[in-house]
């Protein structure tokens, strides 16, 4: 994944399929990716419904609806609208939580829905230094390889995307293409440095 990424970015292959992308053919590509998570998203926010829904009701209208009824700061309400949901909700949570809400609840229910029962903060070390390959060493499989380099491609399309969004935002002059690609260069050297020091996670924008 993250050589495809290098590869394509540094080389300039990638301003060749800059020039052919636009919001029509780049929108419904992930839009399709986002529509095949749904199965998973959906079963994380059924184990704890009541806060999950608030979650996604509240997101929607912090991204969608907030900012085009704001006259000013709407910028900050839809760049930061996943922040301030999480921040919200995980207080709607505490309450119930404090009000003995869950107090008779299952034991899956209370763990699901309690902000008390993860123990990830108090487990969490106050200092913690990385270092690379500490999950172990890398495996090589060569139809995960080729699944994820099938991911690449998408994640190089809506990158792009990313990269073009923000420029608008920020109320720059349009991003030429050799910028893009060298941008989704970097960005695969990001997810390259993510996998050595084991973050979980990848460099998206």
């Amino acid at each position: 994944m993250t050589a495809a990424q290098i590869i394509l970015g540094f080389s300039g292959l990638w301003r060749l399929v800059v020039r052919l992308l636009s919001p029509l053919s780049a929108a419904p590509l992930v839009a399709l990716v986002g529509f095949g998570l749904y199965q998973h998203g959906f079963h994380a926010v059924a184990k704890c419904i009541e806060i999950g829904l608030p979650q996604l009701i509240l997101l929607i209208i912090l991204s969608q609806y907030i900012p085009h009824a704001m006259q000013s700061r709407k910028h900050v309400v839809e760049l930061f609208a996943l922040i301030i949901s999480v921040g919200i909700v995980w207080l709607f949570a505490l309450i119930l939580t404090l009000g003995g809400a869950y107090r008779h609840a299952p034991r899956r229910t209370q763990l699901h829905c309690r902000t008390d029962r993860s123990g990830l903060i108090g487990a969490s070390p106050w200092i913690r230094i990385p270092y690379p390959f500490q999950w172990g060493t890398p495996t090589f499989d060569a139809g995960e390889a080729f699944a994820m380099m099938v991911a690449s491609f998408v994640a190089l399309v809506e990158s792009t995307g990313g990269f073009i969004a923000v420029s608008r935002l920020a109320s720059a002059t349009q991003v030429p293409p050799s910028v893009l690609s060298r941008g989704v260069g970097w960005q695969g050297i990001g997810v390259l440095l993510d996998g050595i020091f084991g973050t979980l996670n990848g460099s998206v924008h």
